[in-house]
């Protein structure tokens, strides 16, 4: 039921959590495995050398903030919640295409035109989890941001099913804030500037929009 007077929406999430639920989660972590294998192999060998992206007014409003790394982090629950909820296998499967194809986009976008941020020196004494984000965001990778593609991308998915579930505006609410806050994150912990995160989030849109287009046109 879509809208927001399902009040029966809570369970309909739970036995759309329920269906195909060992296939979501071994399909889940096989994916961002294999796209982990490929986005380190286009930063080792890149077209070009990366290019410095400008710093914006945004940029300097938005400081480094060392606890924006958690919300950084929590992409990887983020991206797994629009296919978890379906309930659809034909459609779970298309999901996986586009947003692959989302991802090869990006990926090209890196080999063809690497850029990188400027560099914000972090202490890694005082802040010993940024070791990790530090050799996982080497040069190269910067714009578009696909931390920010993938959550947009997420993100208008999920708006979607929670609006066929009838969720409700709270829940769609939660979703919107959650990727908003990715989205900050991003730049926070200075992995990105604020144009690398029009980039994602316009990257995402041509993948998104286009794919919610003709899954309208298969269900109708």
């Amino acid at each position: 039921m879509a809208g927001a007077g399902n009040p029966n929406w809570p369970r309909d999430l739970l036995a759309r959590l329920r269906r195909y639920l060992p296939l979501k989660g071994v399909g889940t972590t096989a994916f961002i495995s294999v796209f982990f294998v490929g986005y380190f192999h286009v930063l080792r060998s890149t077209a070009h050398e990366a290019v410095l992206m400008p710093v914006t007014a945004l940029d300097d409003l938005v400081g480094f903030q060392p606890a924006a790394l958690y919300v950084y982090v929590s992409l990887w629950v983020y991206v797994g919640l629009p296919p978890a909820i379906m309930r659809d296998l034909r459609e779970l499967i298309a999901y996986g295409w586009w947003i692959a194809a989302l991802c090869v986009a990006g990926l090209a976008c890196f080999w063809f035109w690497p850029t990188a941020v400027p560099l914000h020196p972090v202490d890694t004494n005082l802040y010993p989890a940024y070791r990790l984000i530090q050799g996982l965001d080497a040069a190269g990778n910067a714009c578009p941001s696909l931390h920010v593609a993938t959550a947009a991308f997420s993100a208008v998915w999920l708006d979607r099913l929670l609006a066929e579930i009838g969720a409700g505006w709270r829940m769609r609410t939660i979703n919107w804030t959650w990727f908003a806050a990715i989205a900050w994150s991003t730049m926070a912990t200075k992995q990105h500037v604020a144009l690398d995160v029009l980039a994602g989030i316009l990257l995402a849109l041509a993948f998104a929009l286009p794919s919610l287009r003709l899954r309208a046109k298969e269900i109708a």
